[in-house]
């Protein structure tokens, strides 16, 4: 396992290391929270996922669900292993090993699902003319930027943790996450860490500071309160009674009228 990086390590840091690990996670974030502001004051009509089921819906029903299912287990994972330090865990008592073992396997069935997922997706906007021919210039920047932190996370951790020897990344790459949002941020932690590591976490910063002007704002409008409503009463609509039907009058002997 490597050992915790010593805070005040953080003076020797090159100037590379100030960029890629200071200055470009919080440029990012900075965008990240003033482009949400400006997105829901001037576009609130255009805060949407921009569903395009109407134009095909095969490919949706599957992909669709893998890759929203799969990004939920991979945030989830993150949340643990990135913002919980090891010594919770422990305290909890989780040994690292239990805690690795079930991060890595637990993390592969979630990432292989989003990774189906998102193939899906991206498969259908390609092959699809309608719906290739409605893809904005946000969509051609999401998708593949999406594409290439899921698939950098994914290998850092094929790379590593499934057929490599081990990497302990709460050690470096959970310590320096945590230090940029407690404004205590150790470049140095990351400058150690293997290149896929480094590669998806600059890429995953990327994502936060395009998220603001694409369709991933649909995130903050989960329709949660649907869940608590009260339930809404049907009733049919009573059919009007028949009219009855008009007697015809009987014709006397004289062939009049009575």
């Amino acid at each position: 396992m490597n050992a915790v990086p010593d805070p005040l390590a953080a003076a020797s840091a090159s100037g590379t290391d100030l960029l890629l690990w200071v200055a470009v996670p919080y440029i990012c974030l900075a965008v990240f929270l003033a482009g949400h502001v400006w997105r829901y004051r001037h576009d609130q009509f255009g805060w949407t996922s921009r569903t395009s089921q109407l134009l095909e819906h095969r490919w949706l029903r599957w992909g669709s669900p893998l890759f929203h299912l799969g990004a939920f287990m991979v945030i989830a994972g993150h949340v643990g292993g990135l913002v919980v330090p090891a010594s919770w865990t422990e305290a909890a008592g989780i040994s690292e090993h239990a805690y690795h073992t079930t991060a890595v396997w637990a993390g592969s069935v979630a990432g292989v699902a989003m990774v189906t997922g998102l193939g899906m997706l991206s498969a259908r906007r390609l092959l699809t003319r309608r719906i290739r021919l409605g893809t904005d210039r946000s969509d051609k920047l999401l998708f593949p930027l999406l594409s290439a932190t899921v698939l950098l996370g994914i290998s850092a951790t094929a790379a590593h943790n499934v057929f490599g020897s081990g990497y302990d990344y709460r050690q470096t790459v959970s310590v320096w996450f945590r230090g940029i949002f407690t404004l205590q941020p150790q470049p140095e932690a990351m400058a150690g860490a293997p290149l896929l590591f480094q590669l998806h976490a600059l890429t995953a910063f990327l994502l936060f500071a395009v998220w603001p002007f694409t369709r991933l704002v649909h995130v903050w409008s989960v329709p949660i309160g649907y869940l608590v409503r009260p339930y809404l009463v049907y009733r049919r609509r009573a059919t009007p009674a028949a009219a009855p039907a008009h007697r015809s009058r009987p014709a006397s002997t004289s062939g009049r009228p009575v």
